[in-house]
């Protein structure tokens, strides 16, 4: 049995890598008595499948990871389960039993949407200059991939741009595709230049196309009752 688990990231429990993350899962998972699959060999691991990188120092509302169960497990009570056992600043918001042969996270996302708290900035100049963004035809960069610089037009992968005030700061809203490439948010960052600003940044939203139909890998009505109270 495979369980796809939607969960948050927020607070000082962004700063911790990928490594220590799977960690903290692998903990909860065996600290709440659930049922994992191990994989055979030497060392056996519980198999947990997870989703897009989130970058150090970024919080979301959407992350996600696979699990291989060994025996049943009540999907609907599973977060409930599972939240108590995980680190402050991660929780469980959600869960849905899948087919392996639904595909990996990292191969049917194709889109991200990310929320960025700008400072330092006005919301005038930085909505001045995603407007020049979006109606560029082309957005030359580099960017560095498995260590050597790659030259790459940013244009395509850049579907929305939005930029509102928001108590003092102001808010950028962007969506990025993630497929057949994708960028981090620091290389979108360096297309704002000359502009310099600081940003918190929150990945709201991860999404899949089924035969043109948009959807999110755990859908809202799967979500918990708190979650959806905290992600209002």
């Amino acid at each position: 049995m495979r369980v796809r688990i939607r969960y948050t990231v927020t607070g000082r429990i962004r700063f911790l890598g990928h490594r220590d993350v799977a960690r903290a899962w692998e903990r909860a998972l065996r600290r709440a008595g659930q049922p994992v699959a191990y994989s055979e060999g030497f060392s056996p691991r519980p198999k947990l499948h997870f989703g897009l990188a989130l970058s150090v120092g970024h919080e979301s509302l959407a992350e996600y990871v696979d699990v291989d169960f060994a025996g049943p497990v009540d999907v609907v009570m599973l977060p409930t389960a599972l939240s108590p056992h995980l680190p402050v600043g991660i929780d469980a918001v959600g869960a849905v039993a899948i087919q392996r042969a639904d595909g990996s996270l990292q191969s049917i996302v194709d889109a991200c949407t990310w929320q960025l708290m700008c400072s330092n900035v006005a919301t005038e100049t930085l909505a001045q200059r995603a407007a020049e963004l979006m109606a560029a035809t082309e957005l030359p960069a580099t960017v560095t991939r498995k260590g050597k610089p790659v030259a790459w037009d940013l244009r395509p992968i850049i579907i929305a741009l939005d930029v509102a005030p928001d108590d003092g700061a102001s808010l950028l809203t962007v969506e990025l595709a993630t497929a057949p490439r994708g960028i981090r948010i620091s290389e979108l960052l360096a297309a704002f230049e000359p502009l310099e600003f600081s940003a918190r940044v929150t990945r709201l939203n991860q999404w899949t196309t089924t035969d043109g139909s948009r959807t999110e890998p755990v859908p809202m009505p799967h979500l918990v009752s708190h979650a959806l109270e905290r992600a209002s």
